[in-house]
């Protein structure tokens, strides 16, 4: 069975777009010699391109029209059927004109409404024409009925407010997603209290009554665009700053002093490893990927945790339940975090445990990218945990996050390798989080290797889910399984709001995460304007006056940021 594709050609002397159907059959994949030349202004094209209809139909071939004079992609069964009424019709203006990350020839076309166009061109090229031509277009149309569209409907009143700002306003997914790694720092037990926070991100109500006006800013946004200053509405905030975010991935601190515990080099990589891939699960509130707070620089966050001493003291009858051991009884892992840099947006983190005398830093910081329907978050940075005892360093780097589903229920997908390394042991580790391919597999999937440098030999394996189930197998023949989701929750400890200082998250945000609650959204977003805005206005005076910013915690360290009073530089805790 032959199909039909399209040669396109603009004519020199017209700057008009002539379509020359084809033939070709399912086994070439591709049309004969084509003559592309690009300009700028708006041109009407049309041709031959693969519709997605549905699972049992699949991939059809339509003919399509794009009208740039009404902003509308039309299609039809073929060319000779053009005279009459389009089987299908997409309005342009606000719509998002996508790439699709599973191959170079397919894209997608999201209109205002809702409706979507799955298509697939014949090669890259072709699609790199149709993508053009249809994001002029859309932008011409957007652009004309906001000046006509002065409208008081409030998702549009939102997106002129975002447009006006998106200029001066940092993006809230640029560190996306970055539901990353878990680190931690020093704080005031005296005046903690077991953290009631209990809120959960499951309201989905929101993304889908602001659609359009998610609609509308991506619309803005081409392939491949850094997205470190690009804004996303309020609506779309979790209810905590990224600071305390990264925080909740310590959430099972059990399993992370317990890597002390090991008996052997062997072992300490192998519990490392699963203190790590135990680590992401309890960092997310619900199962939309909102983002949280970007940081203000020199924001901080504290708070800790206690860990019975003895193993069966931590059992708890239901996950998320207090600790009931006494406080004499529990060892304490520490936290604090700072926002040590704007531009780039710079964090560090650093946890101890005195008593079991060991430690870790991290600073990381965000590179997003707009991927068509995704958006990609590449972490740069590095890792370090401290064992004294052992006197060795665990190196670690980062995964990727991905924000998927952008438009319609985001949800957060990991992906990349992660090295763990040990010098003084030799042992290593290769963490490998797979993202789900567009066709079959499964979410969530991760892999993980520890090995012996020095004879390169295996000696444990993991595979499953990150959130999920996770096997151990070892050269033994052994095998352990860990269920991330019956893990304990240990409740962090944190002083109460009247008891933190004025750049500590949750008073420096304590008006923005009282007005979500109240799903007061244009009151959210006022008191977020104010926070972000005495921030540039302090930026702008120290640049006046040359006076360069002093954290309070971190110190820069080559390349890297290292908590100022770590324990290996403590002579105590050194021997």
């Amino acid at each position: 069975m032959q199909g039909e594709t399209t040669a396109i050609r603009i004519a020199d002397s017209e700057g008009k777009l002539d379509v020359f159907p084809q033939s070709r059959t399912p086994s070439s994949g591709r049309a004969s010699a084509k003559s592309w030349q690009y300009s700028d202004h708006m041109e009407n094209i049309d041709g031959y391109l693969m519709k997605y209809t549905n699972l049992v139909t699949g991939w059809q071939y339509r003919f399509f029209v794009l009208n740039n004079e009404a902003g509308l992609l039309e299609y039809f069964v073929n060319e000779q059927s053009r005279p009459q009424k389009p089987r299908g019709t997409l309005p342009l203006a606000g719509a998002v004109i996508s790439p699709s990350d599973e191959d170079s020839h397919t894209f997608t076309v999201n209109a205002i409404s809702g409706e979507q166009y799955k298509l697939r061109a014949t090669d890259a090229k072709e699609r790199q024409h149709w993508v053009s031509r249809l994001q002029i277009c859309t932008q011409h149309h957007t652009e004309a009925m906001g000046k006509v569209r002065r409208c008081a409907c409030r998702p549009c009143a939102l997106f002129c407010a975002v447009l006006l700002k998106r200029s001066r306003l940092t993006m809230h997914f640029s560190h996306t997603l970055s539901l990353l790694l878990p680190v931690t720092l020093y704080c005031y037990p005296e005046d903690e209290a077991e953290d009631s926070f209990t809120d959960k991100e499951d309201d989905l109500g929101a993304v889908e009554e602001e659609r359009s006006v998610i609609l509308h800013l991506l619309s803005q946004l081409k392939l491949g665009m850094d997205l470190t200053r690009v804004v996303l509405p309020t609506f779309i905030l979790e209810k905590r700053s990224l600071l305390e975010m990264y925080a909740d991935f310590m959430s099972h601190p059990d399993i992370f002093v317990a890597i002390t515990d090991g008996s052997s080099p062997e072992d300490r990589m192998v519990r490392f490893v699963e203190y790590y891939l135990t680590s992401f699960h309890e960092g997310r509130k619900g199962a939309i990927a909102k983002k949280p707070y970007n940081p203000i620089i020199g924001e901080t966050f504290h708070c800790s945790w206690r860990v019975p001493k003895r193993p069966e003291a931590s059992k708890e009858p239901t996950q998320g339940s207090p600790t009931r051991a006494a406080p004499q009884d529990c060892y304490q892992v520490r936290f604090v975090a700072e926002q040590v840099s704007h531009h780039p947006p710079v964090s560090g983190f650093y946890a101890e445990c005195q008593e079991r005398r060991m430690c870790v830093n991290t600073h990381v910081w965000t590179k997003s990218k707009f991927m068509g329907m995704s958006i990609g978050v590449s972490m740069v940075g590095e890792g370090c945990l401290c064992l004294l005892e052992h006197d060795e360093e665990y190196v670690f780097t980062l995964p990727c996050a991905y924000a998927r589903s952008i438009l319609t229920v985001p949800w957060v997908e990991l992906g990349g390798k992660v090295n763990v390394t040990c010098a003084k042991t030799g042992y290593s580790a290769v963490i490998t989080f797979q993202t789900k391919p567009f066709y079959g597999g499964k979410l969530h999937k991760v892999t993980a290797e520890v090995k012996h440098n020095t004879t390169n030999a295996v000696v444990c394996r993991v595979q499953g889910e990150w959130n999920g189930t996770l096997e151990f197998s070892y050269t033994s023949g052994e095998t352990r399984v860990v269920d991330v989701t019956k893990l304990p929750v240990t409740r962090k400890h944190v002083r109460p709001i009247d008891k933190q200082g004025p750049t500590e998250s949750r008073r420096l945000w304590q008006h923005v995460t009282e007005s979500l609650r109240q799903k007061d959204i244009d009151k959210a977003t006022e008191h977020k304007r104010i926070l972000e805005e005495r921030q540039r206005t302090e930026e702008r005076h120290r640049i006046e006056t040359e006076t360069p910013w002093r954290t309070r915690y971190f110190e820069s360290e080559g390349d890297g940021w290292v908590y100022h009073k770590p324990l290996w530089k403590n002579s105590a805790f050194k021997s």
